[in-house]
């Protein structure tokens, strides 16, 4: 007779696995544990199969007697049910592996390693908030350029010009390994470069060389915390990015060649840096050992000394003698640029000496080696000419 629901619930477990049949291959299955399981029990190609369809009362009688009923519909059309199952599943893998986002965090992970790990965390953080929430669930091949140009046009209307190129780009990434993997065929990225408005890129704030005298008095005169205040002394005469300068650690310093070695991971581009040192930095670089050689870092936060200090101290000190709004930490690599090019310096020089993106392969390979001396010598004069201004200054004051 076929089961009630009255009857599953009473059904108790025993010592042994145990069945209730209700009819035309379906039965409950009761194990000593108390579980009760849905079973359907065919003949195909004339072996017997079985079918597991669930446990009750997360299905109930009446769903399992209808997965039932449409098992025997696939044997009558003559399909394995157990062989139409796993299609199905493999077909619904092969669809959430073709989603934009779970193609977007597989090709991200695979470029993981090569990226500093400033760039990686902003970039998956973007992508979670402006893009995932709104295209991350579509099967990439189906994604429209119009689709991808409502995620950017949403970028865009914030103001975010910058951040919306970007965004463009990275999508144009995932785009690209997921035609190299076969889950593509066209990239919409590209295309929508000539209708989203174009960035207008802005430089940092930054002192045109007749501003420095006068900014230069005021730093000297800072009577507040003496460790930002070597930083920032420190950036001036390396030409090197604040994040860059804030982690050095002691461990990177070769005092015997005068030179300060950033490893790659801390470097925008992931090439490692080398800088050389002036006689000027390497006197702040004294002073400062007396102070901080015991620690890791060379610049260690005041409160956690097993951490650097924080990304704001340097501009909160500039804040502090006035330039707020005029000047940045970064905007001294402009100021650095602009003077060691109208001297006449050699341009290669300078743009390594900024950890500038080398577009000449070739010449990338060998810089270091080739104009180390010649930037040994620029950054000397740098300094000496950093050292003048402040002489000038003072003396006028």
């Amino acid at each position: 007779m076929p089961l009630t629901d009255l009857e599953i619930r009473r059904a108790k477990p025993a010592e042994k696995t145990y069945t209730k049949a209700d009819g035309n291959g379906l039965s409950l299955q009761i194990e000593p544990n108390g579980s009760k399981g849905w079973r359907f029990r065919y003949r195909y190609e004339g072996k017997a199969k079985m079918l597991s369809l669930g446990t009750y009362p997360k299905v109930s009688l009446s769903e399992a007697r209808s997965k039932r009923d449409e098992a025997q519909d696939l044997l009558a059309a003559g399909i394995n049910p157990s062989d139409s199952r796993k299609e199905k599943k493999l077909a619904q893998q092969d669809k959430q592996g073709n989603t934009f986002e779970f193609i977007a965090r597989e090709w991200y992970q695979r470029r993981y390693d090569l990226w500093a790990e400033s760039y990686r965390t902003e970039m998956i953080a973007t992508f979670e908030k402006d893009v995932f929430p709104y295209i991350g669930h579509r099967p990439i091949d189906s994604i429209s350029p119009m689709e991808l140009m409502g995620v950017l046009s949403r970028i865009e209307k914030r103001g975010a010009t910058e951040k919306m190129r970007k965004v463009r780009q990275r999508c144009g990434e995932v785009w690209k390994y997921a035609i190299a993997t076969g889950r593509a065929l066209t990239n919409p990225a590209p295309d929508l470069a000539s209708v989203m408005m174009p960035h207008k890129k802005e430089h940092y704030p930054h002192l045109k060389a007749a501003e420095l005298p006068e900014f230069l008095t005021a730093l000297q005169a800072y009577t507040g915390n003496i460790l930002v205040k070597f930083a920032l002394k420190l950036l001036i005469l390396t030409g090197t990015r604040p994040g860059e300068l804030r982690k050095a650690k002691w461990s990177e310093f070769d005092f015997e060649n005068n030179l300060w070695s950033v490893p790659e991971e801390r470097m925008k581009m992931r090439r490692p840096h080398v800088v050389p040192l002036s006689r000027q930095a390497l006197a702040i670089l004294a002073e400062l050992r007396t102070m901080t050689s015991g620690y890791l870092y060379v610049f260690p936060g005041r409160l956690e000394k097993v951490k650097p200090i924080s990304d704001m101290s340097l501009n909160v000190l500039i804040r502090r003698v006035g330039y707020g709004g005029r000047a940045t930490g970064h905007g001294f690599r402009h100021t650095m640029s602009t003077i060691l090019h109208e001297q006449g310096f050699n341009s290669a020089w300078i743009e390594l000496q900024l950890a500038h993106v080398d577009k000449n392969s070739i010449r990338g390979t060998y810089n270091h080696a080739l104009y180390l001396d010649g930037r040994r010598e620029m950054m000397q004069w740098y300094a000496d000419y950093i050292d003048q201004l402040i002489t000038s200054s003072l003396g006028n004051s």
